[in-house]
């Protein structure tokens, strides 16, 4: 197990003013090694509504069709990612930025005909994140990956799925999960402060887990798996990221 941390930062906290680029900046700062995961969700609904392109959403996963994985792969690959890598930068990180496209990174299949260009995660090739961390640079990941069977083609990942399969892949120490939320909630709309895989089945199996959420908790069921810990936090709350890693209980953590 690697002390490495894997931090996937949600859609619906970029942007909101939170301190997480700077937390990010002053952990590579001060030694960490860290790997950034991202999300856009809610400016690829944007652009697709600018290009007339409804957005629908099945179990949290868009469906994305021919005309929908151009936009998408535009804002992911292309808009948010340099975003987040030239606001980094401004804080004086060294980082990259790359799609799970770039050096075969994230091979994919594609999930269900009826989600379109929608890919889940077959393998993960660390190469290209191990070059960049040797050399000192901070990997900033967009989630889009190819298809296995059709190389050629791009395919719409979810951005949680993602970060749980490279957390597992590379040995991460902690995953963390920055959203819009302060913790997952019950049946009776209490916080819970930790889950473990079985209760993450019920969760969603009852409804109570729905939407965005459905992913992040596989996810961290799957990185989990591998030894890692793994927690969902509130992004918007100042020096969140910093508060989990020294220690501080905070939002929901998924156990093995």
């Amino acid at each position: 197990m690697s002390s490495l941390k894997v931090v996937k930062i949600g859609g619906s906290t970029l942007g909101s003013h939170d301190t997480a680029l700077e937390d990010i900046a002053s952990l590579q700062a001060a030694g960490e090694q860290l790997v950034v995961v991202h999300g856009g969700g809610s400016a690829a609904t944007e652009w697709l509504k600018i290009h007339g392109i409804s957005s629908e959403f099945v179990e949290g996963l868009r469906v994305t069709g021919p005309d929908a994985i151009d936009v998408v792969t535009a804002v992911f690959a292309g808009l948010v990612n340099k975003q987040l890598v030239a606001g980094l930068q401004a804080l004086g990180a060294r980082v990259v930025g790359l799609s799970g496209a770039d050096g075969g990174l994230l091979k994919t299949r594609q999930i269900d005909e009826r989600l379109g260009f929608v890919g889940e995660v077959v393998e993960v090739d660390r190469g290209p994140i191990d070059a960049l961390l040797r050399a000192g640079y901070m990997p900033v990941i967009s989630s889009v990956g190819y298809w296995g069977d059709k190389p050629e083609r791009l395919m719409n990942v979810n951005a949680d799925t993602v970060a749980g399969e490279i957390a597992a892949a590379l040995g991460a120490s902690d995953l963390i999960f920055l959203t819009d939320v302060a913790h997952v909630r019950g049946a009776e709309g209490e916080a819970l402060n930790q889950l473990v895989a079985r209760d993450v089945e019920s969760l969603i199996e009852t409804g109570v887990a729905s939407g965005g959420m459905i992913p992040k908790l596989r996810a961290g069921v799957i990185a989990a798996g591998a030894g890692t810990r793994c927690f969902i936090v509130d992004g918007r709350e100042a020096r969140a990221l910093r508060s989990v890693l020294d220690g501080t209980p905070s939002g929901t953590r998924i156990a093995a």
